[in-house]
């Protein structure tokens, strides 16, 4: 056994200098949000940017925290950290305080926490070791079912705390799966069948049998024709099938009517520019005012006269085009990028089969988050409202994908000793 060098032995310094930017960019960015002439200390707490200087600094002892414990211990105690949280996420649905309409806040003095931001964390540890496990196969009907439901369970309480964004986000573990084994179908569907979803509507349905019925032909001229094949294209048509035609149903009866809007808003069938669509529109408009260079730090008018909501949250990016440019908000998406890129190499280079599959998993939610909202602040995607990962304001969420990114930091640390 080798000697214990500290808790910076071997880390990777990469991925925590990446980290400490985007944190510091973010608080920068929540500073000129919320900004005004009476409130202009840094340490002001009754301001949202001194709040996030205090979790901001606990988010730094979580980490130093984490550094510290025995790497092993995420792997052992990874059914129980994953059981704790869904308690937690129950109990939150009858004890939980309602903010924007979720019920899914425990409130704690003057501040808040999101039980289901740290679940994201706790499923991406449970999945990683049950399919880190020998004997689990995803050939295997039965590993599958069980893989899925560690997924799914956490996801569907969280829908029934209204809060459809953060919901979503577990499925994106997904990419898990595939890199566990999984068939490329699946991910596969889950590309397809948005826009399938989208084009449901947006276009006849007669349209879309149509095509559907010339991809199943297609598939089938280019295929071997076996039976078992056949079957395939065979359910895979009549899925599909029956996927568009409940997309009418599901948005006009499952989903919220405020989600219906932003739908029926982004895809051009409302125009809404004091409802629905207000955020957007006033997004778009910060973000296109910036140009290239940008207006500069604390000189943006959409960001110092509170156009767009939630500005310092999950338009947060709004505040970064207006007052950066186009140059700045390249450069932080490029960070975002290479911090991705980083965590799938040292997913990559893992011994332990645990710690690879985690490793995806926390490339995978962080990818998802930075790519819907920013979609959403550009008006490609519904606003789902989901944060920026590090750089939106909140302790919850910043507490949670620090946690989320350290743990593995920790697991990497030691990638040469475990198995």
């Amino acid at each position: 056994m080798r000697e214990d060098k500290g808790i910076f032995y071997r880390i990777d310094w990469v991925v925590v200098g990446l980290y400490l930017t985007l944190v510091f960019i973010g608080w920068l960015n929540i500073y000129a949000a919320v900004y005004n002439d009476t409130h202009n200390q840094i340490a002001d707490l009754s301001q949202k940017y001194g709040k996030q200087m205090i979790f901001i600094l606990a988010a730094i002892l979580l980490a130093m925290g984490i550094l510290i414990i025995d790497p092993k211990f995420f792997s052992q105690f990874a059914w129980f950290i994953y059981g704790f949280f869904l308690f937690m996420l129950v109990i939150v649905i009858f004890s939980g305080r309602e903010v924007a309409g979720s019920k899914g806040w425990f409130a704690i003095g003057g501040f808040g926490i999101q039980p289901a931001e740290f679940a994201k964390m706790a499923t991406v540890l449970a999945l990683a070791k049950y399919l880190g496990t020998l004997d689990v196969s995803l050939a295997k009907f039965r590993s599958l079912v069980i893989a899925s439901a560690i997924i799914l369970v956490p996801a569907l309480v969280v829908f029934l705390q209204h809060d459809t964004g953060s919901a979503i986000v577990f499925l994106t573990l997904v990419i898990v799966l595939y890199r566990a084994g999984l068939t490329g179908f699946v991910p596969l569907a889950f590309i397809v069948l948005p826009v399938l979803g989208i084009l449901a509507l947006v276009l006849p349905k007669v349209v879309l049998v149509a095509v559907l019925l010339m991809a199943a032909g297609g598939f089938y001229f280019f295929s071997n024709r076996k039976l078992r094949t056949n079957l395939l294209i065979i359910a895979a048509f009549m899925g599909a099938l029956g996927f568009v035609f409940s997309v009418d149903y599901s948005v006009n009866h499952i989903l919220e009517p405020h989600q219906r809007n932003r739908i029926h808003v982004l895809l051009g069938q409302d125009v809404d520019l004091r409802g629905a669509g207000y955020n957007v529109n006033q997004s778009l408009i910060a973000i296109g005012s910036g140009k290239f260079f940008g207006k500069g730090f604390l000189q943006g008018t959409q960001t110092k006269y509170n156009f767009v909501p939630e500005q310092s949250t999950d338009f947060i990016f709004c505040t970064v085009g207006e007052e950066w440019g186009f140059l700045g908000s390249a450069v932080l998406v490029i960070l975002y990028m290479g911090l991705f890129i980083r965590l799938i190499l040292m997913a990559e280079r893992q011994r332990s089969r645990f710690s690879r599959l985690y490793g995806y998993g926390v490339a995978s939610i962080l990818f998802f988050h930075f790519a819907i909202n920013i979609g959403m602040t550009l008006g490609l995607v519904p606003v789902i409202g989901i944060p920026l990962p590090y750089v939106s304001y909140g302790g919850s969420s910043l507490w949670a994908f620090t946690v989320l990114l350290f743990i593995f930091i920790r697991q990497d640390s030691y990638h040469y000793e475990l198995v």
